[in-house]
């Protein structure tokens, strides 16, 4: 369904992204932010996900502004590459590119932002500095920026067994921004990552992707 494109950035960079649209007629757009492994199969299979429920997706390939390509594994390599990258990237070069690609499909129609892990903090972000509706899965960088109240909605999504966002992290969400809807789940970090049966779980991850759907539908506005 999705294919690969370049995005122009606003640093005068271009990067890769993956494309999916959906069959019909558009009901608005999604940026979907990756993890800390690359616009990688799952990524990708998400991006497929968002163009079957109606939207045109869209994931960034953040990583190219360092190297090109980049999908890691699962492992202790992947990590420890992953974060070196992410270092790198940093959150305000990410939002940034959210924004080009954001303008990218700004045809679909009104345009989201959902994110997993160090996409969900910036998936925050981008409620914040671009006003776009968001969906925050897991993001354990968020506390650094709660003092901000987001131009737009965000939902966010938390595994209650998440050994890197305490009880007391997701109670914070809750105190600093009461406005904003936030969910918890049975389940650890990375619970909606399904080609990892040590992260996945079934039952929460198909709650929040109902929970974002209907978010998006409803701050969005496209038809049914």
């Amino acid at each position: 369904m999705g294919q690969s494109i370049h995005l122009n950035t606003t640093r005068l960079h271009c990067i890769g992204a993956y494309l999916a649209r959906p069959a019909d007629t558009p009901r608005g757009g999604i940026v979907v932010v990756q993890e800390i492994f690359g616009v990688n199969a799952h990524i990708r299979a998400v991006t497929d996900r968002f163009a079957d429920a109606g939207y045109v997706a869209v994931a960034p390939c953040f990583f190219d502004h360092v190297e090109s390509g980049v999908e890691l594994a699962y492992d202790e390599a992947g990590f420890t590459k992953g974060r070196t990258l992410v270092a790198e990237v940093g959150i305000e070069l990410a939002v940034d590119d959210v924004a080009s690609a954001a303008e990218a499909i700004a045809s679909a129609g009104r345009i989201g932002v959902v994110g997993f892990c160090w996409g969900g903090t910036v998936a925050l972000r981008a409620a914040q500095r671009l006003g776009l509706p968001a969906v925050s899965y897991y993001g354990a960088r968020n506390p650094a920026y709660l003092d901000e109240v987001p131009r737009a909605p965000v939902l966010f999504h938390f595994g209650e067994n998440d050994p890197s966002i305490p009880p007391e992290t997701v109670q914070l969400h809750r105190e600093k921004l009461p406005q904003m809807d936030v969910h918890t789940y049975p389940a650890g970090h990375a619970f909606n990552r399904d080609v990892d049966p040590h992260a996945y779980h079934a039952p929460s991850a198909q709650l929040a992707w109902q929970r974002t759907l209907d978010f998006f539908a409803r701050e969005l506005g496209g038809a049914a």
